[in-house]
């Protein structure tokens, strides 16, 4: 069975299109949240000497959640929709738009900090989930995983910094 898809109608793929969607439009909700503040309140936060530049994190960020849609999109066609594995990748999903709005809409950096936290549990519990399914499904949300933990590395600083 391939990464993306094994059957070649496009019917089969369209599961594959919603999680896309799904998945780059809390993306793209997180953003609203983001984008006002970057040139304002962001940019006058003290940042640690590991804060990546801003122009880096909408290419990461878009790259992680096509990857996380794959991961899930893998994972729904063994386990269907209604299964424990989805609604733990529905609750991360959640969980990761909701921390654009603690931190940059309301600027809370310590609660922000505190939801990455448990985003990180939400993410790592779900690869568990996933890679019980697929091993490959699993695999894929490592480097969220990864990514995440290195926001809140970056969250846990910039609160201290700014503190």
């Amino acid at each position: 069975m391939g990464l993306f898809y094994s059957d070649s109608e496009d019917g089969k793929r369209r599961p594959l299109l919603a999680f896309l969607l799904l998945t780059l439009a809390v993306g793209a909700l997180g953003s609203v949240a983001t984008e006002p503040s970057i040139p304002t309140w962001y940019a006058g936060l003290i940042k640690p000497g590991f804060n990546p530049p801003n122009w880096l994190f909408a290419p990461v960020w878009t790259a992680l959640y096509v990857v996380m849609a794959v991961a899930a999109w893998r994972v729904w066609r063994l386990a269907g929709l209604k299964s424990p594995e989805i609604a733990a990748f529905g609750l991360q999903l959640a969980f990761n738009c909701a921390w654009s709005f603690v931190f940059f809409h309301f600027h809370l950096i310590g609660p922000a900090a505190v939801e990455l936290a448990v985003l990180l549990a939400l993410i790592l519990a779900t690869l568990i989930l996933f890679w019980r399914r697929d091993r490959l499904a699993g695999l894929l949300l490592l480097p969220y995983l990864a990514w995440t933990g290195f926001a809140l590395a970056l969250n846990l600083a910039i609160w201290r910094l700014n503190g």
